[in-house]
């Protein structure tokens, strides 16, 4: 073979290896992206949820039963009050 046939073809393998080993790393970088973006979002969508149901939900069935309300209506969408609801809510504090 021709020595510089074989340098050019030493030198193409090299840069070979070294574009593989490039792309690996690209590809390893988006995947942990993706897995940390999904992360981030079940933590930014699930932890107001979380809270609400530990701090908000009791502190809120205490003060409706204090005013005579009952707290638990599924008349509204997702088992929310409805506006009927929070106006009675309202009232019973405004009479007192």
């Amino acid at each position: 073979m021709d020595p510089e046939l074989k340098k050019v073809l030493e030198e193409t393998h090299a840069l070979a290896r070294d574009n593989h080993r490039m792309l690996r790393a690209i590809r390893r970088s988006q995947v942990v992206s993706l897995v940390s973006t999904i992360v981030v979002w079940v933590a930014v969508l699930a932890l107001p949820l979380y809270f609400y149901q530990q701090y908000l939900a009791p502190t809120i069935e205490q003060i409706s039963e204090l005013s005579g309300v009952p707290a638990t209506t599924t008349r509204g969408l997702f088992g929310l009050p409805t506006s009927e609801d929070l106006q009675k809510l309202l009232n019973s504090f405004r009479a007192k």
